[in-house]
């Protein structure tokens, strides 16, 4: 009997592609298995014709996002990815709901270090109308206090009116993840559906909420389920999409699992910047980690980042994240007009500015590296070993955060 083999692919030729995209072509399945089988010489060939996609509807600003965990741990969701899942055995911060006041202190120091929108998550499977209730509390402190500020909640999924209430405190987005493919889907949680957070996502949006959705990569996916992901965003026309890298965290289901290089991340990021090229594309959770030393090329094709820390782990320092925006020839978004030398100067100083700020505990940072040294691409100060590093400043804790 004959075998069949694979059709061999094509090379695409990424800037006639890229012309054609800004032209109003939607990049077909077929050239995105030719993006993600790019060689790893052509890469940044590939990367360079994404960035004019990137340039033309952002230019050269990144938006800078920071993260507020509200509540941390406790959750009765078996996500396998996630540090703070039923049974989890990774030792993070464990605490229930940050008082209004708290969790808008922690938001004020991220934006003093050049933040324009907040994100104000916690975990669990969705809330109660109490706690909505004190989210929408917290919203409005925050929108008083930073009426500049943009404010995405991330709450999990949504009940009837839940997302109109958020919206009436002020709320500007709402987030939840597609996270994979749909036909991954059941293994990767089993106690909510993929139909579920879809749902959540069209009540933001029916609501005026700013739809933010987004993947995490490097779970085991296969190449065909990457692209049902980036197609279901697409389809879900999200506003702003975050892309997570996979931290295989000690304790979860997941622990020990390693599938991606950093020219694959960039082909990741390409793949979703041409299949959505007006999108505000983050680069999230484990960059540090995955794309390493390739982050500041990232941004050719990311217009986004979180600043500093994320839920449950350190992330790289919020003063070389801003450094390395003004390095690379970028500007926080909201800062555009100065000189690049009086950029990189006035976010040094606002980075500098946010980490000296007093905690409840007055300024304690008994670490001893709270706010310089430690970041989510090591496994503590100068150990150097690519593994998630559980977060022990900013909320819930008594530390000065990363910010």
């Amino acid at each position: 009997m004959a075998t069949m083999t694979a059709p061999k692919r094509i090379p695409v030729d990424p800037f006639a592609l890229v012309s054609r995209i800004s032209a109003g072509h939607r990049l077909t399945v077929a050239e995105a298995h030719m993006i993600i089988s790019t060689s790893d010489e052509q890469t940044l060939t590939l990367v360079s014709a994404a960035g004019l996609l990137r340039r033309k509807h952002f230019a050269n600003t990144v938006k800078v996002n920071y993260l507020v965990n509200l509540k941390s741990g406790l959750c009765p969701e078996d996500c396998t990815y996630c540090s703070q899942r039923l049974g989890s055995k990774a030792e993070i911060l464990k605490y229930t709901w940050l008082k209004p006041e708290e969790a808008v202190r922690q938001a004020g120091l991220g934006i003093a270090g050049g933040a324009s929108r907040v994100c104000l998550v916690a975990s669990g499977k969705g809330p109660s109308d109490r706690d909505v209730n004190r989210v929408s509390t917290m919203i409005d402190q925050l929108k008083t206090e930073h009426p500049q500020i943009e404010v995405c909640a991330c709450l999990g999924i949504l009940k009837d009116g839940q997302a109109a209430q958020l919206r009436s405190a002020g709320a500007d987005a709402y987030n939840h993840n597609l996270n994979t493919a749909e036909s991954l889907y059941p293994q990767i949680c089993s106690t909510h559906s993929y139909q579920e957070r879809v749902e959540t996502v069209e009540q933001a949006k029916t609501a005026g909420l700013s739809p933010c959705s987004g993947l995490i990569v490097g779970m085991g996916e296969s190449t065909d389920q990457l692209i049902e992901a980036v197609f279901a965003l697409r389809a879900l026309n999200s506003d702003s999409i975050p892309v997570n890298f996979l931290m295989p965290f000690d304790g979860t289901p997941l622990e020990g699992t390693w599938n991606l290089s950093p020219l694959a991340c960039l082909r990741i990021l390409a793949l979703v910047r041409l299949a959505c090229p007006d999108k505000e594309l983050r680069i999230a959770g484990g960059r540090e980690m995955h794309l390493r030393s390739m982050q500041a090329t990232a941004l050719e094709v990311a217009n986004s980042i979180f600043l500093g820390d994320y839920l449950t782990s350190e992330g790289q320092d919020a003063r070389t994240d801003l450094a390395m925006i003004a390095d690379a020839g970028f500007v926080v978004l909201g800062q555009e007009g100065q000189d690049s030398a009086q950029i990189a100067q006035a976010l040094h100083e606002a980075a500098d500015h946010a980490s000296r700020q007093p905690s409840d505990a007055g300024n304690a940072n008994s670490s001893g590296c709270a706010g310089s040294c430690c970041s989510g691409a090591t496994a503590g100060c100068g150990t150097g070993k690519a593994e998630p590093v559980l977060r022990r400043r900013g909320a819930g804790t008594p530390e000065i955060p990363n910010a």
